[in-house]
């Protein structure tokens, strides 16, 4: 597979260490102790230009006025009744992305982007239906948590690689920025989920990290035929290799998978779409997270209603697969699962 553009190589200070902020301060004839207080602002504080760093020498702010840390510009914000927030970024090259702030009473979880666009062009996804245009630095995917964290006032909790892009096409920034998250923001890595619908060779590599991450694969089918009809890139990666490949994961890494599933009524979600779950998935340490096809404008696949729902996750369970379902955040402001396409809703 040939490697996809990514944003500028020469990176700002934001997703930089508190080793390597040091460093840098160190080369602008800084006493090192400034790279603490640059890491403090950039990470808890949020600054967003070094004008704001008033700790900083005056004549040495104003040296380095142009200095771009890689905060992006919040482009559209739409909150939705149950509480979840969708953003709309205006990134430094004038491209759009969006990210999700989704609360509940105990946690604050962010649906981060790593591409603009997607170029698996899955076809229950309105992210798919946009196009690709380039790989996201891992200073622009940092910028989403702390856009989210300073809208809602309240510590980023989790994080779901779940946004815009396939993040396993963008491995090297998407490990840099969990590794940003981790030692830099203090969120745990058995708080961040990684969704992928698949590309060869990339979970062996997500393995040999050992995170201790969640993987979650995107299967929505329970067999090669139909999972090409929604996932093209299914053609060049059969449900026996991926599967293979994520059992390789969870013995080198001891976690189990989640597969996710996107029920779309009366075309995945029957009595012999479980049988063929039941017979792909038996003896693996995995777990199924069904989630209700939530509608986009290009095609007219059929959201289940709560009766079908619950006769498909009882098949499920009769197969002894363990299975839940995903609560539905933001659909009414297009900000749910498959819903993102950086576009803006009318009012």
């Amino acid at each position: 597979m040939p490697s996809l553009p990514s944003a500028p190589s020469q990176p700002p200070l934001l997703g930089r260490s508190q080793a390597e902020l040091m460093h840098w301060v160190e080369q602008q004839g800084q006493p090192a102790y400034r790279g603490r207080q640059l890491h403090q602002w950039l990470y808890q504080k949020g600054a967003r230009s070094l004008e704001e760093i008033t700790v900083f020498p005056k004549q040495w702010r104003a040296e380095l006025a142009t200095l771009n840390l890689g905060r992006s510009e919040l482009y559209h914000r739409a909150a939705s009744p149950d509480g979840t927030v969708k953003f709309l970024l205006k990134l430094q090259d004038g491209q759009i992305i969006e990210t999700v702030g989704i609360p509940t009473e105990k946690r604050l979880t962010v649906c981060v982007s790593s591409q603009v666009g997607c170029p698996m062009a899955c076809d229950f996804c309105a992210t798919g239906k946009g196009g690709f245009s380039r790989n996201l630095a891992t200073h622009e995917i940092v910028d989403q948590v702390l856009t989210v964290q300073e809208d809602f006032q309240q510590r980023v909790s989790h994080i779901v690689f779940m946004g815009m892009g396939e993040p396993l096409l963008n491995l090297e920034a998407v490990l840099a920025a969990i590794g940003c998250f981790n030692q830099d923001l203090g969120i745990g890595q058995r708080s961040m989920t990684i969704s992928t619908v698949g590309i060869p060779g990339q979970i062996r590599r997500l393995a040999a990290q050992q995170l201790q991450i969640t993987l979650a694969v995107s299967l929505h089918a329970s067999n090669q035929a139909l999972r090409e009809r929604l996932i093209p890139s299914a053609r060049h990666y059969p449900i026996a290799a991926l599967l293979e490949e994520c059992r390789d994961y969870v013995g080198q890494t001891g976690r189990r998978v989640t597969f996710e599933y996107i029920v779309l009524s009366e075309l995945n979600d029957g009595p012999e779409h479980a049988a063929e779950l039941g017979q792909l998935l038996r003896g693996f340490q995995s777990h199924i997270n069904l989630i209700p096809y939530n509608p986009i404008q290009e095609v007219e696949f059929k959201r289940p209603n709560r009766q079908r729902l619950q006769a498909f996750m009882q098949a499920l369970k009769e197969q002894h697969l363990a299975v839940s379902v995903r609560q539905t955040r933001g659909l009414d402001r297009d900000a749910a699962c498959g819903q993102l396409r950086a576009s803006v809703l009318p009012q």
